[in-house]
C-alpha cells in the first residue's frame, strides 16, 4: 500500500493500513519544514509515530544498520510533490492499492492521472473536496483503468480495479452535526441511505428498553475509565463494548447502550443557484398588495370608460393611462362621467408615484441583503453556534441547514470558503476572531444550544469552548481537535468540571481514516460512526467469496465484536459492484436466512472485525 498526502489523513491512514490491516506501507510525505500547518507541536504522534520510528529505523538498516524487530518494506518517502519520478520510485507499478490524500484537489488529481498510466491495475483512492469534479474524474480514470485492462474494449477490466473518491469533510460531517444536536445520534449518509446511532440511558426499573433495529454497542459501565483511555480499545471490560450479541445486551445492567435507527431524508433540496432572488422576495407582503390594488383600480377605470364613452376597451386602456400619468388634454368639453372619470385617474396615479418609489426602494434593498452577511437577529435562541467556515465548517453548515437547525456562524477570515455558501443558505455570519471580547457575545452564545468549535487550529477550538463553558456551563460542546493526547486530557477535564454537559472532542482524520482505509482494501465504506473514542464501520459488501458469510445463516454470520449483517440489498446484486445501496434495503432479516454468493449486504464491523473479514476473503481466493 502507498499512501502519499501532507497532513495528519495521511499519518493516521498508514497507521491505520498498518496496525489494523497488517499491510506493508510506504508513505510519501513533504520534506521536513515543508508540511502544511502544524497547529500543535507533536500532533503527528498517536499512531503515525510508531510508523514514523519503524520506517525511518527500516531506511537506516537499508544503508547498513539493523533491528530485527522491524517488518520489511516499511519506509517512508520524503517528495515535495508526487512526480511520475516518485510514483516510480515507491513501487506504484507493483502496489495493490495507492491513497492520495493531499490537501490540493489538483495535486491529487495530477498524480492519479500519471499512477493510472503507470500501473492501469492499480486501485486508487482520491481525496477530492469538489464532489462533482471527484465524480467526473472517477468516471474517467475507471474507464482508462477497463480500456488498458481488457485490451481496449470497455467493459472486460477486472473488478477488483477501481477508483474511489472520498472526502474527509464529507465523511467527518454527519457525525459532528449529530454530536452537536438534541436527540439526533450519530450519523451516516451514503447516497440515499441515512441510519442514525441513538444513545440510550440504562432503563429503569419496570422499563423495557427500544431496541431499534438493533444494538450496536454498550457504552463504557463507568464514567471515568480507570484506564485514562476514555473509551478507547485500550479501555478494557469497563469500555466501550461493539457489537455485543443478546446475551452480553441482556447482562449489561445499569449500562447504556447505542442502538441502530433508519430514518429517510424529508427536507428541501439545497437551493440552487439563481441570477437574481425571485419575485416574491423581492417585494414585501404589504407592497405587493398595494400594487395589486392598484391594477385593479386601473382595470376598473377603463371598464368604466368604456361604459361611459362606448369607446374601444383597449382605446379606454390606453386614454385611462394617459389620465393616470396626467399626460392626457383635460376633458373640458366632455360628459361629466368622463371629467369626473379622469380625476379619478389622476388621484390613483398620484397613488402609484410612492408605491412605484418604495419598489424600487425594496427591489435594491433585496440585492443588497442577498450580496452581504446577515447578523442574528434580535431574540435567537435554540441555535448552534459554528465557529469556523473552511471545508469541515462548509459541510457541517450544509448539514444542518438541511436539517432545519438555525445556525450562527463565526469566522475571522472574509474570504473564507463557506462565506459563499452562507450567503447562498442566509445564514447569519459574525465576522471576527473568536478569541476576541465580544465576539461570541455577538453570536448569542449565551442563547445557544450547541456550539461547533471546528477551526483549524486546536488552541482556537479549546479556548472558545473555555469561554463559552465560562458564560453558560450547561452548553453542549464539539471540539475538533487532532492530538489524541491533548484530546483525552482535555475530554476528561472538561467533562469532570461540567459534569451535567456534553462534551466530545472528535479527530476528523480520525474519522476519515477507516473510510479511507476500507476503500484502499476495495471495500464500500458507507461511514463511521464514533462510541465514546472508538469507531464503528458501515460498509456494503457483495457476500460472494467471504467465507465467514457465504453459505451462513444471518444468525451464524453475526460476529460478536467484530461484524453483524445489517440489511440485504436487494436492488444490488454481484454484478452491480459495490457502490452505494439502492432504495430496496430489508432490514428485518430472519436469523434463518441463508446468505447468497449473489447477495449484497450492509454489515457493521469494528475496524479489526473489517480487517479480518477481508483478510479470510483475501486467504479463500489464493
Amino acid at each position: 500500500m502507498v499512501v502519499c498526502g501532507d497532513d495528519g489523513l495521511a499519518h493516521r491512514l498508514a497507521g491505520e493500513l498498518r496496525g489494523v490491516y497488517r499491510e506493508q506501507v510506504t508513505l510519501v510525505v513533504p520534506p521536513s519544514g515543508r508540511s502544511v500547518r502544524q497547529p500543535m507541536a507533536g500532533r503527528a504522534r498517536a499512531a503515525s509515530a510508531a510508523l514514523l520510528d519503524r520506517v525511518v529505523t527500516a531506511v537506516n538498516r537499508g544503508n547498513g544498520g539493523s533491528d530485527d524487530t522491524l517488518a520489511p518494506g516499511e519506509r517512508i518517502v520524503e517528495a515535495a510533490e508526487p512526480t511520475e519520478a516518485v510514483l516510480a520510485e515507491v513501487g506504484v507499478e507493483h502496489a495493490a492499492a495507492l491513497a492520495l490524500v493531499y490537501d490540493d484537489d489538483e495535486t491529487n488529481i495530477r498524480a492519479a492521472l500519471t499512477a493510472r498510466r503507470l500501473n492501469p491495475r492499480l486501485r486508487l483512492v482520491l481525496r477530492l473536496y469538489n464532489r462533482r469534479l471527484g465524480q467526473h474524474i472517477e468516471e474517467l480514470l475507471n474507464q482508462a483503468a477497463e480500456l488498458a485492462d481488457s485490451g481496449g474494449t470497455p467493459g472486460r477490466a477486472g473488478a477488483d480495479i477501481a477508483t474511489t473518491v472520498l472526502s474527509d469533510a464529507d465523511t467527518a460531517a454527519p457525525a459532528l452535526v449529530a454530536t452537536a444536536l438534541v436527540g439526533t445520534g450519530k450519523v451516516v449518509d451514503a447516497e440515499g441511505l441515512l441510519l442514525r446511532a441513538v444513545e440510550r440511558r440504562p432503563p429503569g426499573p419496570g422499563e423495557v428498553a427500544d431496541p431499534g433495529l438493533c444494538t450496536l454497542a454498550l457504552l463504557s459501565a463507568t464514567s471515568n475509565d480507570p484506564a485514562g483511555d476514555e473509551g478507547s480499545e485500550d479501555s478494557g471490560e469497563q469500555g466501550p463494548q461493539l457489537l455485543p450479541d443478546a446475551t452480553a445486551v441482556a447482562a449489561a445492567t445499569g449500562r447504556g447502550t447505542v442502538v441502530l435507527e433508519q430514518l429517510a431524508y424529508s427536507g428541501p433540496p439545497l437551493p440552487a443557484g439563481r441570477g437574481g432572488p425571485p419575485f416574491a422576495s423581492l417585494f414585501s407582503r404589504r407592497l405587493r398588495w398595494s400594487l395589486a390594488g392598484l391594477v385593479a383600480a386601473v382595470i376598473a377605470l377603463a371598464v368604466a370608460l368604456t361604459v361611459v364613452t362606448q369607446d374601444n376597451p383597449l382605446h379606454a386602456t390606453y386614454v385611462t393611462l394617459l389620465d393616470l400619468f396626467a399626460i392626457n388634454e383635460p376633458a373640458h368639453h366632455q360628459s361629466t362621467g368622463r371629467q369626473v372619470l379622469q380625476l379619478l385617474s389622476m388621484l390613483v396615479g398620484l397613488l402609484l408615484l410612492p408605491v412605484l418609489l418604495a419598489a424600487v426602494l425594496e427591489a435594491l434593498g433585496t440585492f443588497r441583503t442577498a450580496s452581504t452577511l446577515r447578523k442574528p437577529p434580535r431574540g435567537l435562541g435554540g441555535h448552534v453556534v459554528l465557529l469556523g467556515l473552511g471545508k469541515i465548517g462548509t459541510r457541517v453548515l450544509t448539514r444542518l441547514r438541511e436539517l432545519h437547525i438555525p445556525v450562527v456562524c463565526v469566522e475571522a477570515d472574509p474570504e473564507a470558503r463557506g462565506m459563499a455558501v452562507a450567503r447562498r443558505l442566509r445564514v447569519p455570519v459574525v465576522l471576527g476572531d473568536v478569541t476576541q471580547e465580544g465576539v461570541l457575545e455577538a453570536a448569542k452564545i449565551h442563547r445557544a444550544d450547541a456550539l461547533l468549535a471546528l477551526t483549524s487550529a486546536d488552541t482556537t477550538n479549546l479556548e472558545a469552548v473555555l469561554y463559552a463553558r465560562s458564560v453558560r456551563p450547561d452548553l453542549r460542546a464539539v471540539l475538533r481537535l487532532y492530538d489524541d493526547d491533548f484530546a483525552k486530557a482535555v475530554y476528561r477535564t472538561l467533562r469532570t468540571a461540567h459534569p451535567l454537559a456534553l462534551t466530545r472532542s472528535r479527530s476528523v482524520s480520525h474519522l476519515a481514516a477507516p473510510a479511507f482505509a476500507g476503500a484502499m482494501m476495495g471495500r464500500q465504506i458507507l461511514g463511521a460512526i464514533p462510541v465514546e473514542r472508538r469507531v464503528l464501520l458501515f460498509a456494503a459488501v457483495v457476500v460472494g467469496g467471504y467465507a465467514p458469510l457465504e453459505g451462513r445463516t444471518v444468525g451464524e454470520a453475526f460476529r460478536a465484536g467484530a461484524w453483524r449483517v445489517l440489511a440485504l440489498d436487494t436492488a444490488g446484486s454481484a454484478s452491480g459492484g459495490e457502490g452505494a445501496p439502492g432504495s430496496g434495503l430489508v432490514w428485518d432479516l430472519p436469523d434463518t436466512y441463508v446468505l447468497r454468493a449473489e447477495d449484497r449486504v450492509v454489515l457493521a464491523a469494528t475496524r479489526r472485525g473489517l480487517a479480518e473479514l477481508l483478510g479470510r476473503r483475501a486467504r479463500s481466493a489464493t
